[in-house]
């Protein structure tokens, strides 16, 4: 199992969840916290929701945390859990609130008036990185055969996704074309309100390329529906080993969407030390690596400064193409 830290030049948030059963790998006397409290600022069934019951399933099921407990707070686009949060610090000390590269995109387009400073940064946990697919029949494999066709036609060569215009799913695609030297502003983004619509679009024609998760483009790749032809990690990753990363075919870009964890404003520092120590040891756990791998997580461990200084780069790079593309 390799746990990774994240570089300079990434950027990080989101996984959906099924959960399941471990068994506890630490002796009783290895328990660092006795409970801890799940806020999940969506529904049941979200990637928020199956990212902070994984991770408080590890936790329990390895004798890290004694027990766990979880509660939803949907509304806001995440603004009303992290108000609440902040509203009742004092009696959230034992609160863990989960989050992603939403709480970025959303302060930044005023959908909350808060934003990460607010909170108490715990660490950032696991990641999906992203992925340009096309249908399996297609006669394009690599992105330079991709960018081939785009460039005889921006237009007429669609990029979809699951989220809407300024989502991560354009970002990312607007990321991607800007690195290989295209103009952001020319991509033919087409929204679709669910992973299952795109898919019915590229299948169709619709649309030339769809931009997704890379846990969900690996699904649909073995379920040979699409091709993987540029994945925005570092390196190749275990659960793609055939797909290229963009970095290895010119593109200079990587992106990867974190999930971590954050604490009330004004956390004692000796309770934000002993989260991330479970957190850090969770990583080490039988019961972590079958959460990890039944979700297709990518581990990401980013703790403390470290996170802040990881937000603060991811906030400046998507706040520009944001702005470039006419979103603030």
């Amino acid at each position: 199992m390799t746990t990774m830290k994240l570089g300079r030049r990434a950027l990080i948030a989101t996984a959906v969840a099924t959960l399941g059963l471990g068994t506890p790998a630490f002796a009783e006397g290895h328990q660092v916290v006795d409970s801890i409290h799940f806020l999940i600022p969506g529904g049941a069934g979200g990637g928020w929701d199956g990212t902070a019951r994984g991770v408080g399933e590890a936790l329990t099921e390895s004798g890290l945390v004694g027990s766990a407990s979880y509660e939803n707070m949907s509304g806001g686009g995440s603004g009303t859990a992290i108000g609440y949060l902040i509203e009742n610090a004092d009696s959230n000390h034992g609160t863990l609130m989960v989050n992603s590269t939403p709480i970025v995109i959303r302060s930044l387009t005023g959908v909350f008036p808060h934003n990460f400073r607010d909170l108490t940064l715990v660490s950032g946990v696991i990641g999906d990185y992203a992925a340009l697919v096309v249908p399996a029949d297609s006669d394009v494999d690599t992105m330079e055969e991709f960018l081939a066709v785009y460039d005889e036609d921006p237009a007429g060569t669609p990029i979809g996704g699951g989220s809407v215009p300024g989502g991560m799913d354009h970002l990312v695609a607007a990321m991607v074309m800007e690195a290989s030297g295209r103009d952001a502003l020319d991509v033919n983004y087409i929204a679709y309100d669910a992973g299952g619509t795109a898919m019915a679009a590229l299948l169709s024609g619709e649309i030339k390329a769809l931009s997704t998760g890379l846990s969900e483009a690996v699904d649909l790749a073995n379920q040979g529906e699409v091709k993987i032809i540029g994945i925005t990690a570092d390196e190749r990753v275990d659960a793609a080993p055939d797909a290229q990363t963009m970095m290895e075919q010119g593109i200079d870009t990587s992106f990867v969407n974190w999930r971590g964890f954050f604490g009330a404003p004004g956390l004692p520092e000796d309770k934000i030390a002993t989260y991330q120590d479970a957190l850090a040891k969770m990583y080490e756990t039988e019961e972590w690596e079958e959460v990890r791998a039944r979700n297709g997580w990518v581990n990401i461990h980013n703790s403390g400064n470290d996170f802040l200084s990881f937000l603060e780069e991811q906030e400046q790079t998507i706040g520009d193409l944001m702005r470039k593309l006419g979103f603030l």
